[in-house]
């Protein structure tokens, strides 16, 4: 743990939005020209022999697509955490998912890896303990899920999504709260998610903060309105809106983010799936003796094949 920032003691893998921060390395190889990403995702057809992986930028956004042999589902699209894995690159490492027959598209955070400030960590710092919500979780989080049309659109474009096709989003802990909010906003359409160890909006990540930063967050009516906006208890009659078939997994040793927010989001949500086609599509996971990080964790199989199983059914 020596490149954990000195302030935070938590307990090893587990990081949430704005608590700590690991140096980010900027991504590997080169970007690819338009041409080379439609070709790669035209190929449907099984030429391919093999697991390929290429780096581009999606509408200005930092991506890793990596495609299985055979492609036949849309692709999906994966955010990282601030913590390991808190890359596009570490995302796709730790959870490639070759046997689900899709594109999968890992995308960078805004204000991480390639789109990290000049100074990097400590700009992350300063800006969290100025102002967590409006300088971290706002530009971050919610500038991601704001991306998310531009990115589809540009899929569309290089035919890596069809018209009228509906995409999957997986995030795990800050990247899981894009998804929500982007589940809530409706401005693309999403047919399944999976959310590992997800913070549900605002005001569950400063709880965070303050019980493991030891110091009270200072809000202002800025921050409470956005805090109203990202809750996604609070806004569960728009993230049921469509149905989307929603996998919650969530370790009982989450030390970062209490079981109760998912729980609450879960009961929220579970009147609005009544049919007994949609109670199938909502399920809360709890995984016995995952903690936040979980990569490294010996349920790490478990988590990966849920999530497999999940969006080969459900998607």
């Amino acid at each position: 743990m020596n490149n954990l920032h000195p302030l935070a003691i938590v307990p090893r893998g587990a990081l949430l939005l704005a608590l700590c921060f690991f140096a980010v390395g900027s991504s590997h190889g080169a970007t690819q020209h338009d041409s080379d990403i439609e070709a790669f995702c035209l190929d449907r057809d099984g030429s391919r022999k093999e697991v390929a992986t290429v780096e581009t930028r999606l509408a200005s956004v930092p991506a890793l697509l990596r495609a299985p042999p055979k492609i036949s589902k849309p692709p999906i699209l994966l955010w990282h955490g601030f913590g390991p894995p808190m890359s596009e690159r570490a995302l796709m490492e730790a959870l490639p998912l070759d046997d689900v027959p899709a594109v999968k598209v890992y995308l960078g955070l805004p204000q991480f890896g390639a789109r990290e400030s000049p100074s990097g960590r400590e700009d992350m710092l300063r800006n969290q303990q100025e102002d967590l919500g409006r300088l971290v979780f706002e530009p971050v989080v919610v500038g991601a899920a704001k991306e998310l049309p531009s990115v589809i659109t540009a899929l569309q474009e290089l035919s890596c999504l069809r018209a009228r096709e509906k995409v999957g989003l997986f995030g795990f802990s800050a990247g899981g709260a894009t998804v929500l909010f982007a589940l809530a906003e409706g401005n693309v359409p999403i047919e399944a998610a999976v959310l590992i160890n997800p913070s549900t909006g605002l005001t569950a990540s400063v709880q965070a903060y303050e019980r493991v930063m030891k110091q009270e967050y200072k809000w202002s009516d800025y921050t409470r309105d956005l805090a109203r906006r990202t809750d996604a208890v609070q806004r569960a009659g728009d993230i049921a809106r469509k149905h989307p078939a929603l996998l919650i997994l969530h370790g009982s040793d989450d030390a970062m983010l209490a079981s109760n927010n998912v729980v609450a989001l879960r009961d929220a949500l579970a009147p609005l799936y009544k049919s007994p086609r949609d109670q199938r599509r909502l399920r809360l996971q709890m995984v016995d003796g995952l903690a936040h990080g979980w990569v490294d964790s010996p349920h790490a199989a478990e988590v990966r094949r849920s999530i497999a199983d999940w969006f080969n059914a459900s998607y």
